[in-house]
């Protein structure tokens, strides 16, 4: 009677089946312990556990055929077992009896029948206790894999969350690489720019010696000339010996700054060799820098790549975390599979038998997917441990790159200090050399002269290499021009010369000391003389409506009023007064003016309808213009405001050299009155700025008319200038101020205890190269003049503040 159907094992969920009066609780405990058992291992009952039925039937006859051991579980149905035909045996099972009368043999046959159903009830009494058991087991077993399944994804939550901080550290570490990146090569640009100005600073330094053994090769040469006229002035009047004795304490004056100046030279020359010497420190330091940022770089390129390992290791991590979950939500279906098929076995128990063995095998697949998924596990746990590894050797490098870069940063800034400790350095030359040039320029009593060349026009030949060149020797850098006539080379030394490419800021800040001389109580006189077209007008006034290209008087007057603001906190008040005219045909006319009459306006040459002008002199050197339109200023915008009305006033005309060609000598004046109000002193200061018109030939500028009597006038005022200047430099009894209204109203500026400074201006053109020559010759004997050591007007508050002219 036994089948293949046999000892399957029992399924979660059994309903219980109804009991039998006669059921006995610890046969069935035991029963579910040896089934429980025989569940455990899983074991398969075929064909060969026929005899195994057999002894169970033969245990209800009351007899034992090769049967084996009976249960020591002590239950009535020791270790009997039914199966499906068992039990179909026994319901069909019919009354066997010879004679259909014996009672007693059908009441045996009925007890017997009886015995064994209780039998069989008892066994299946037994198998509903051993599946509840089984059951709870389940459950048990799902809720602690549902429990570890939690805690899994707890772990898995807690190690994503650490692994996103360790992706935000590393962002962080990456973005402050990226940033000490870019602070890195902007430190580099600056350290190059730092190099091309200590360059530029060491150049300036050589030009700086250069222009000190020139003054000094100068100086000796006054200085012999000096005991020549010395020599020639004991044979002269005795009328003249007082003058020698003069001439004689002046010599010994600048014998005694000579050593000075030498020592001056000797500190120069050391604060030099020092310079170099840091130059080239700081060059080996440079390369150092740069070998440090390749290594810096190479560092922060393998940390990126390890960067990128570690990114791909979480996705991954991340994957396999993600199948774990879908893994875990297919076995929960399928446990919700398993459950209804446990509520269709309580509708059908003949049908749960056959998908007992298929239940057993999915329950063994569930515990090995169980066990592969805590391989998996343990594989993430060290997937992740050696992802914290990576992660603390990134740590490390970050560690060792930041080092590096502090060190860097510190050496980038010692070099910065000396960087800046020569520029200092370099500076303090420079002052120094200025200082010193100025106060030999001073005792000397001498114009200065600078020269400026303007750049090529559209209309002019770009020949300029070839007629006009700058020396590049250390002694004539900056301060010397070549010109080339007909094969013949003529050089010209003067305080400084500005080249084509020069700005007007760069002019500007060599004449800055000078303007300030104004405040401080000088008279300042800077005048800017040329040929028609050489640039005159650019470099006093400069270009309307480009800030950048302003002219000398609109930034004097920013710097002055600049000045003068800050000196406030000092106690010094100011006041300032300007006044412009211009000398045309001889004649003198206020810009400034409201009622300019119609006689004015046509420019003619006597002025007889218009105002009478006139130039005095008093005692004291000071100058004053009768009748002439004073202003009082309290900002640049007033002034220049003044400047455009004087602009629109002046006379331009066309030639064939200059389209807006100045027609007249354009005088600028400012008058400076300063106050201490807690020293009660006084300062008068007096800054002109003169546009004189240009000299031109009547050849190549063909005037006719008016404007032949403008030139005739303008050469004839410049040439009384030259006639002034050459008896200076002769140092004759009279000097011929009176020959023109240009020279009478200079007087002061060139004969007297004025600072003045002269540009002189010239065309780089091959065509005009005859007049810059002229120009230049003539600026070499301004140079040489003496006009007197510059005196500084101070009093305590004089009565009368009203100031002269200058």
């Amino acid at each position: 009677m036994a089948s293949k159907n046999q000892n399957k094992p029992p399924i979660p969920n059994f309903t219980n089946a109804p009991a039998s009066p006669s059921n006995n609780q610890p046969v069935v405990d035991e029963v579910a312990v040896d089934k429980r058992r025989k569940i455990g291992l899983g074991k398969m009952v075929g064909p060969a556990n026929s005899g195994r039925t057999r002894q169970a039937f033969s245990v209800v006859n009351g007899g034992q055929e090769n049967g084996g051991p009976p249960s020591s579980a002590g239950s009535e149905c020791g270790g009997i077992e039914f199966t499906k035909e068992d039990v179909e045996a026994l319901l069909n099972e019919k009354m066997k009896g010879k004679n259909k009368f014996n009672l007693k043999e059908k009441c045996d046959q009925m007890m017997d029948y009886i015995r064994k159903l209780r039998l069989c009830i008892k066994w299946f009494q037994e198998l509903e206790g051993s599946y509840l058991l089984e059951q709870e087991k389940l459950r048990n077993m799902l809720d602690c894999a549902e429990r570890k399944c939690n805690e899994l994804e707890v772990l898995m939550k807690n190690k994503e969350e650490e692994l996103n901080s360790i992706i935000m550290e590393l962002r962080k570490n990456c973005a402050s690489l990226h940033e000490k990146l870019t602070k890195e090569e902007s430190e580099k640009l600056a350290a190059m720019d730092s190099l091309t100005r200590e360059k530029e600073a060491r150049l300036a330094a050589e030009r700086l010696q250069t222009s000190l053994t020139d003054e000094l090769g100068k100086a000796q040469r006054e200085h012999l000339s000096a005991s020549q006229k010395i020599t020639s002035l004991n044979d002269m009047y005795k009328r003249l010996q007082e003058y020698n004795t003069s001439l004689q304490q002046y010599n010994s004056k600048l014998q005694t700054e000579l050593p000075t100046v030498n020592e001056a030279l000797k500190r120069v020359e050391k604060e030099k060799a020092a310079v170099v010497e840091n130059l080239s420190t700081l060059r080996g330091h440079y390369n150092a820098l740069q070998d440090q940022f390749t290594l810096t770089r190479a560092s922060q390129d393998e940390a990126m790549k390890q960067r990128e390992a570690l990114v791909n290791d979480v996705v991954c991590l991340r994957g396999e975390l993600q199948q774990a979950r879908d893994d875990r939500d297919r076995y929960l279906s399928q446990v919700e599979v398993l459950t209804t098929e446990v509520v269709k076995y309580k509708e059908c128990t003949g049908k749960s038998f056959a998908e007992l063995e298929n239940l057993s095998l999915k329950s063994n697949e569930l515990e090995a997917r169980c066990l592969s998924q805590s391989d998996q596990i343990k594989a993430l746990q060290d997937k992740l441990g050696a992802a914290e590894k990576k992660l603390q050797v990134s740590d490390l490098s970050a560690m060792e790159t930041r080092t590096e870069y502090e060190e860097q940063k510190k050496l980038i800034h010692d070099l910065q200090n000396r960087l800046a400790d020569a520029e200092i350095k370099i500076i303090e030359g420079e002052k120094l050399r200025k200082k010193l040039h100025n106060t030999i320029l001073e005792l000397k009593g001498n114009i200065r002269v600078f020269c400026r060349v303007r750049p090529l026009l559209a209309d002019d030949s770009a020949a300029e290499a070839k007629v006009i060149s700058y020396p590049t020797s250390t002694e004539f850098f900056g301060r010397g021009i070549d010109l080339m006539q007909s094969g013949q080379k003529h050089s010209f030394t003067f305080d400084k010369v500005f080249i084509p490419d020069a700005s007007q800021q760069e002019v500007f800040v060599e004449i800055s000391q000078l303007v300030q001389s104004a405040l401080d109580g000088y008279k300042v006189c800077i005048f800017a003389y040329g040929q028609t077209g050489s640039g005159k007008t650019h470099t006093m006034m400069g270009r309307p409506g480009n800030p950048e290209q302003k002219g000398l008087i609109p930034r004097s007057l920013e710097q002055i009023f600049e000045t003068r603001q800050s000196l406030k906190s000092q106690g010094w008040k100011y006041e300032m007064q300007v006044s412009m005219l211009e000398i045309y045909n001889e004649t003198i006319r206020d810009l400034l003016s409201t009622n300019r009459s119609c006689s004015d306006v046509s420019r003619t040459e006597n002025g007889v309808a218009g105002k009478q002008y006139a130039i005095k002199h008093d005692a004291n050197g000071n100058t004053h213009v009768s009748d002439l339109t004073v202003v009082d200023v309290r900002s640049t915008r007033e002034v220049s405001f003044l400047l455009d009305q004087a602009a629109q006033s002046r006379s331009v005309g066309k030639t064939q050299m200059n389209e807006q060609s100045s027609r007249s000598h354009f005088v600028f004046t400012l008058r400076i009155s300063g106050v201490n109000e807690s020293t009660e002193q006084q300062v008068q200061g007096v800054l002109n700025l003169i546009d004189l018109a240009g000299s031109e030939r009547l050849s190549k500028s063909g005037s006719t008319g008016d404007r032949l009597k403008e030139t005739q006038a303008i050469n004839k005022s410049l040439s009384s200038l030259s006639d002034v200047i050459f008896a200076l430099a002769k140092k004759e009894d009279h000097v011929p101020f009176r020959n023109s209204k240009l020279t009478y109203l200079l007087q002061p500026c060139l004969g007297g205890d004025s600072k003045t400074l002269m540009f002189v201006n010239i065309s780089p053109d091959p065509s005009s190269l005859g007049e810059s020559l002229c120009s230049l010759r003539f600026a070499a004997r301004v140079n040489a003049c003496e006009i007197g050591i510059p005196r500084r007007q101070t009093n305590m508050r004089p009565s009368d503040s009203r100031l002269s002219y200058g």
